[in-house]
């Protein structure tokens, strides 16, 4: 706060014009007379700033006044007045240490003004002691709302986690079941592999044709783990191949291991090299050998992915809670949103495309990982509500020297302008009731603007709605979370 000159002081008559005051008696006036002092400011001073210890009440004397909050990095005028006894500053003190006690917001003197300055813990006492059943209904009031807030925070949270277990169980419970599926016959090809080998080991191969049967078991194997997808007509044509000569060779089920026996890259010139000297019985045991050998090789393989699918779920998972995580540290902001959309993966319809445009050289940037997924959770639902199911997401990324910047795009409908001014605000939402609590964006905006010392702004017209979140790449000095 600027410096001021002390010019003189009010006395209880003087107090007694002011409309804050004219109700109250000889004794408390001039106890407000002795405690108080009389400043002035000249035209363009601040009297005090948003953010700063709220040490002082202040009451308009004589001049202009006007109140002025920080809002997305812009100074918003908020009101102007030369009323004489219009009042701001510690507003708050009689509710003591349980808010912070810090000016809301910033009043400038537009003219020269002249001010009473009553200091907060003064004007506190003279409320606490004076109007204690009006102290009671404002304490109530305001902390009943305060608590309130919390409440419905607390249940935006909790709804948007309900919606993202209930999606992460539904993608966990896919791969899940695969394993359990393939497991299941995995364990049926393992016993009836066993009766072929019994078939061919039963005295009819000598111990130097069982080990170069196992060769060629071997050599079915990596041919299978190294086979490449085929389109659907290069299988048909593949498979018929591999069927024709599978029943020249007198298998009975030469058309229901084709399409096993393909897909693990075995053909029929290879097929036929390696069973080349078995006899007619031996080769049926064997090729019968080799399609269990494949067909359980795909069906490890099923596993293995589906098991590696899992692990990845459940590492976006830890990823997005950043439950392992110290609370603020260095965080990939690309990994963030990577795990931010495997989350939501269950909610984004299949006519919704997303790209990603991210920058290649992205630094680390200090930050509560946890809080900033909630920001980007809140920003792309809003992005898919908006686009009701058809159009692109695109996730953008980039950075200057000072900052990095993430930007949510939809194709949706837009933002109605005159509504674009309230979207921030806590409790407004433009969704159906009991779809949303109009808190996505409050949070999001001071998750981002108080607790990182960043930026969040909105540019929108129909077709092209874009969310940018402005990071430090290094927090400010002195900056502590809320």
């Amino acid at each position: 706060m600027t410096a001021s000159v002390s010019r003189e002081v009010l006395t209880p008559d003087e107090l007694r014009t002011l409309f804050l005051f004219e109700a109250l008696d000889d004794g408390q006036l001039a106890w407000l007379a002795e405690r108080g002092r009389v400043e002035v400011r000249d035209a363009g001073t601040p009297v005090y700033a948003q953010g700063e210890g709220a040490t002082c009440f202040f009451v308009l004397l004589s001049g202009t006044v006007a109140l002025s909050r920080q809002l997305h990095g812009d100074e918003i005028e908020l009101s102007r007045s030369d009323q004489r006894g219009a009042y701001g500053g510690a507003t708050q003190a009689y509710l003591g240490d349980r808010v912070d006690q810090v000016y809301p917001n910033t009043m400038r003197a537009v003219t020269d003004v002249e001010l009473f300055v009553l200091p907060a813990a003064e004007f506190a006492t003279a409320v606490r002691t004076w109007f204690p059943m009006a102290l009671h209904l404002l304490e109530g009031l305001f902390l009943g709302l305060r608590a309130s807030d919390i409440i419905v925070g607390e249940r935006e949270r909790l709804v948007a986690l309900g919606s993202l277990t209930a999606g992460l169980t539904h993608e966990l419970n896919n791969p899940a079941a695969a394993a359990v599926r393939a497991t299941d016959t995995l364990r049926d090809r393992v016993t009836r592999m066993r009766h072929k080998l019994a078939l061919i080991a039963d005295g009819r191969v000598d111990g130097k044709r069982l080990h170069e049967l196992v060769e060629m078991q071997d050599a079915a194997v990596q041919r299978a783990r190294n086979a490449r997808p085929l389109t659907a007509i290069e299988a048909a044509d593949a498979e018929d191949e591999l069927g024709d000569w599978l029943e020249e060779a007198g298998l009975e089920n030469a058309w229901d291991i084709a399409p096993t026996l393909v897909a693990g890259a075995i053909d029929a010139d290879w097929l036929a090299d390696a069973t080349a000297e078995l006899s007619d019985e031996n080769r049926r045991a064997a090729v019968g050998w080799l399609n269990y050998t494949v067909d359980t090789e795909m069906l490890m393989g099923e596993i293995e992915d589906s098991v590696r699918r899992i692990s990845g779920l459940v590492d976006a998972a830890r990823q997005y809670s950043q439950l392992d995580r110290a609370a603020q540290q260095p965080v990939d902001v690309h990994e963030l949103l990577d795990a931010t959309l495997v989350m939501l993966k269950a909610k984004i319809p299949g006519g919704v495309r997303v790209e990603k445009d991210y920058a290649g050289d992205m630094p680390l940037i200090p930050a509560y990982g946890a809080e900033l997924n909630q920001v980007w959770t809140n920003l792309i639902d809003n992005a898919l509500a908006a686009m009701d199911g058809d159009g692109t997401l695109t996730l953008a990324t980039w950075h200057d020297s000072d900052h990095a910047y993430v930007e949510v795009r939809d194709t949706g409908t837009g933002i109605d302008p005159e509504i674009r001014p309230r979207i921030f605000e806590p409790f407004f939402s433009t969704k159906p009731v009991g779809e949303g609590t109009g808190l996505g964006l409050d949070i999001s905006y001071r998750i981002v603007v108080n607790k990182h010392g960043g930026d969040i702004r909105v540019a929108s017209q129909p077709g092209d709605t874009r969310f940018r979140v402005c990071l430090p790449v290094v927090r400010p000095s002195g900056d502590e979370p809320l």
